[in-house]
């Protein structure tokens, strides 16, 4: 199996809407010594593009550059220190960026074998998404079977993992999300609030009148304040984004510099012993030994059909800019997909109701 000469890539040309998603030609790399060249079969559509198309998200590339954060493909050809991959086995990596093309070139060591049988994009709907969700529940929280988490943002693609992996352990969900999407998500098992018509704290209050355990909070610093007064004692609070600032001015690291302000407030409280045991804690994912750890689990949990993403759209690799409208109008519940090679769109899986479009409602990761 050699390298082609050339193939289909997606770029980001500058900052902007989805005007500045480029379709163009290129010849893939030669991998170098420890590169792992691989045909893309899947890849994921984030809130991470959303944010580079706005020049928000930390450390991204200069433009023009080509986005897409993790990729399933099919090993083509293997630089001259790789050793355990081989061309022809499928595998699974998290990038960042350069997985919107037919060939992307990743570094063996970052690079997790696919499961016979387990379809390319449930595989990708796990990568960025299904990890976050499992580290969050299992590796920051801690959580046990039993107790009571808020997920805000349940509609996202990490928000329905979240949700799915939390009922799967015996923990009770509590969720935000838009009414438009409430459809989609009510056969997970989770309790459901419109955080648009409904007061979310008195609601969460109503329902776990001791607090909860969790709460993972996506939307930034001023979500982080409300979220803090939920907890029960003992309750783990955890920041993993800052959404709801997308459109604010100034410069992308602000509403980190507020979340990082807070969390240290907190943390300082807690160790003078202020505040009942809550704590609260950043996370961000890492493609490290611990990531592929729990993506080889959940492509595991995938195989034995334990656990099935929710995937809401499959559409050519060429129709990036569609695939972004989407995701920004939040007319789909769970991950939109970009296939290369896909001849048309094709719908994945998802509820009645989901391909209706609507206005813009929340920001989804």
């Amino acid at each position: 199996m050699g390298i082609p000469t050339t193939g289909t890539e997606i770029a980001l040309t500058g900052l902007g809407g989805t005007e500045v998603v480029t379709t163009r030609r290129s010849a893939p790399p030669a991998p170098g010594p420890h590169g792992v060249l691989v045909r893309v079969e899947a890849t994921g559509v984030s809130f991470a593009e959303v944010q580079m198309l706005r020049g928000r998200y930390p450390a991204q590339p200069k433009f023009p550059f080509v986005p897409g954060y993790d990729l399933v493909g099919e090993i083509v050809a293997v630089g001259s220190a790789v050793t355990g991959w081989r061309p022809g086995q499928r595998v699974a990596a998290m990038p960042r960026t350069g997985a919107w093309a037919e060939y992307a070139e990743v570094r063996d060591a970052e690079l997790v074998s696919v499961p016979d049988g387990v379809d390319a994009g449930d595989a990708a709907a796990m990568i960025l998404n299904g990890v976050t969700a499992w580290q969050l529940l299992h590796r920051a929280a801690k959580i046990r079977s039993g107790q009571t988490v808020l997920v805000h943002g349940v509609g996202g693609g990490v928000g329905v993992l979240l949700a799915k992996l939390g009922v799967a352990a015996g923990v009770r969900v509590i969720g935000t999300a838009s009414a438009s999407r409430h459809e989609a998500l009510r056969d997970i098992g989770i309790e459901l609030i419109d955080h648009r018509t409904e007061d979310v704290d008195a609601r969460v209050a109503e329902l776990a009148p001791g607090g909860v355990d969790a709460i993972f909070d996506p939307l930034g610093p001023e979500s982080l304040d409300r979220s803090w007064r939920l907890l029960a004692p003992g309750g783990s609070l955890h920041a993993y984004g800052s959404s709801a600032t997308l459109h604010d001015a100034g410069p992308w690291w602000r509403p980190y510099l507020g979340l990082t302000r807070r969390l240290a407030r907190w943390e300082l409280a807690r160790l003078l012993g202020r505040t009942g045991g809550r704590r609260a804690r950043m996370y961000y994912i890492r493609p490290n030994a611990q990531f592929r750890t729990d993506l080889t689990e959940l492509f595991r949990m995938v195989a034995s059909g334990q656990l099935r993403p929710l995937v809401a759209e499959r559409l050519p690799l060429e129709s990036a800019a569609r695939a972004l409208d989407l995701h920004i109008s939040g007319s789909r519940t769970g991950r939109i997909l970009l296939i290369p090679g896909l001849p048309g769109s094709r719908r994945g899986v998802t509820a009645a109701g989901c391909a209706r479009h609507a206005k813009p409602v929340e920001a989804r990761l």
